[in-house]
This record gives C-alpha cells, structure tokens and sequence, in this order.
C-alpha cells in the first residue's frame, strides 16, 4: 500500500522555510585557522527539497527576504539555479541594526578532527514569516500541492513562525495535502516556550502523513514516554527506535510512515550509515554501511528528501528509505550542503555499492 496523492497539482512539494548562507573554510581547515571562505546559500528545508527539484519535480519555496539585500539577491539566484519557485514578502532591512538573512559557520572536519557549527541567526528576517504574507487558499487550493515538508526548525524559530507552520498545516489537511513533518528538536528554541511549542507541535504531528524524528525528537517534542532500555550501539537504537513508534502511533494513528537515519561515526571522512523506517506498520532496517563522507552536513536531509521523493514517485515502499540512505550519502559527498542528483540512475548507484565511472 502507498500514499494516494492529490492529482492535477501545480506543485508536487512545498517546504516553508528561513534562508541563509553558510560560510565554510576551503581545504577542510578549522573555521579559526582560516581566511579564506566559500559562501554558499543554505536551508534545512530546501536540503530536503533539492532531492526533488533536482530530479525534475516541481517545487516551491515559501519564505522570506530583505529588501534590496546583495544576499537575498544571492539565494533567489541560487533557488532558480535549483529549479525552484519561490514567494515570500520583502522586508525593509531598517538600517543596519535591523533585519538580515541568517549565517551559518561551519567547517567540515577532517579526519580525528569532527566538524564545529554555530548559527548566527540574530535578526533573521526568517522570524517574521506570518501567514497574512501568503495566500494559502491559492496556493494549496488553486495551485494545488502533493505534499508540504514542515521542519521543526521553522515551527518553533518564533512565535510567528510557530503559528505559521500550524496554519500551513491545517490548509494542507483541509485540501487533500499530504504532510511530512521533521521534528528537529532544538533546546535553546524551545526554552521559555515548552508548553505552547508542544501543543502546536501536536497538532502538526496529529495531521501528519510522515514523521521524522528520532527517539529524543518524539520525547521533547511530542511527551511521548522514551524507550526502556538505553545503549548507544546501533542495535540499541534500532530497538528504542522501534519501541517508541509503537507508543507514537497509538498517540498518532494518522501518520503512515515514521522514519530516522543511523549514523555511527568512525571519523570525520568515514561514518557508518543507516536508517529505519516503519511504513503502514511494516519495519525497513537499513543495517549501517560505510561511506566515505566529505561534508556531513546536509546527510539528514538528504535522507528526508530521497524518502519523500520516492513517495512522490508512487514507488513501492520498500524503495522509499533505501533511496533515502542513498540520497543522503550522496549528500555528504558534496562541498553544498543539500545533494544535486544527476539522474535516479546515480542514486541506485551509490545503494547498490556501484561507484564505477559512468561513461
């Protein structure tokens, strides 16, 4: 049994999202030994959605920019160059202390040396996403969309951003929509605001076709009680994994699929990679295999964008996580951090073990 997904759609996924750009050092130094950066255009939520558009489906991008900004410029650029439509309001910058895309630094890692992140995000125009901005009645009604991918990055950014990504979701529920939903829980979004950020995330989950999250996800973000046992083995997470869906879809008997990645590192270039997923209550075990990882940024996302792909595509759904493992290795093989497929053909590829040259 597969997903039945709303016909005659102008789009066939929509992802509401924060733009910004990532600054990474060349080389795979550390980000204070360097002077010299690559800056790249960067969302979790089109990470995801790059799976799609690259592979020729289309895609629309709500968000919002900075009026006359050279770097709002720069992602729209980087949107069309992905294949992607985009609407959003433009907001004044209000002089230099006012507003601005966020920034993300990062470097790669290299060897025994792990990558280091941090966000910049103060001012991020991002915030200010409201739904009087957007036209959810043309969009999801006249325009017509398969399936909407919520993260819980954008839900829980802001208040207005909270109660944006619930209204998204209610439309996508009152015009036949699928809805994907990443839980993507973050402490220091969350602080001062658990109560409100639950009840809004339970919501979203209780309308949701497909849930993303791992065990901790669906305890802070849901209060879903936590597995038993504990362990940090590979087959420790497969069992907790497995014993807090059976409680998550007892509190959530709308979702179809629940899935997560495994990702044990050995070093910042090898990891062993995985993923599990329970579709209509049938377990997908993708034991960890090596990969060879150049930048893992963007892994996870990849997986969610693969995942949502092949449900796109009508593909059984033994496909569904396999193609997801290899869209989001293939995502740690870019210096961007969202994956640019070729073709299917080079993602079957990289499942199968086939990294012969292709002539």
């Amino acid at each position: 049994m597969s997903l039945k997904l709303k016909e005659n759609a102008k789009y066939a996924l929509l992802v509401p999202t924060s733009m910004g750009v990532r600054l990474t050092p060349v080389d795979s130094q550390p980000f204070h030994c360097s002077d010299m950066f690559k800056m790249q255009v960067t969302s979790a939520e089109t990470n995801v959605a790059s799976i799609a558009s690259f592979l020729g489906l289309p895609v629309k991008v709500l968000t919002a920019f900075v009026k006359d900004s050279p770097v709002a410029r720069m992602i729209k650029d980087n949107l069309a160059g992905r294949h992607m439509d985009y609407e959003g309001p433009e907001i004044e910058q209000g002089g230099p202390w006012g507003y601005r895309h966020q920034f993300n630094l990062a470097d790669s890692g290299f060897g025994s040396r792990g990558p280091r992140v941090q966000n910049d995000r103060a001012g991020e125009v991002g915030r200010l996403l409201d739904v009087k901005y957007f036209d959810l009645d043309r969009i999801f009604g006249k325009e017509g969309v398969q399936f909407v991918h919520l993260s819980g990055l954008v839900a829980a950014l802001s208040p207005s951003t909270s109660s944006f990504c619930l209204e998204i979701a209610r439309a996508a529920k009152k015009y036949g929509t699928r809805v994907s939903f990443d839980l993507n829980y973050r402490a220091s979004f969350w602080k001062g605001r658990e109560d409100e950020l639950r009840a809004i995330f339970s919501e979203i989950a209780g309308v949701a076709d497909v849930l993303i999250g791992n065990e901790e996800d669906f305890q802070l973000c849901l209060g879903i009680k936590g597995p038993e046992a504990g362990g940090k083995a590979i087959a420790d997470k497969i069992d907790n994994f497995k014993e807090m869906v059976e409680r998550v879809k007892a509190a959530y008997p709308n979702a179809f699929a629940f899935a997560t990645t495994l990702r044990q590192v050995v070093n910042a270039n090898t990891h062993l990679w995985g993923a599990i997923a329970n579709i209509d209550g049938d377990w997908q075990i993708i034991e960890p295999r090596e990969i060879r990882v150049l930048d893992r940024i963007g892994g996870g996302d990849g997986f969610v964008g693969g995942f949502l792909y092949s449900i796109l595509r009508g593909w059984e759904p033994e496909k569904w996580a396999q193609f997801g493992w290899a869209t989001g290795a293939l995502a740690t093989t870019h210096l961007t951090d969202y994956a640019q497929p070729a073709d299917e053909d080079q993602v079957w590829s990289i499942w199968s073990g086939n990294a012969r040259v292709k002539r």
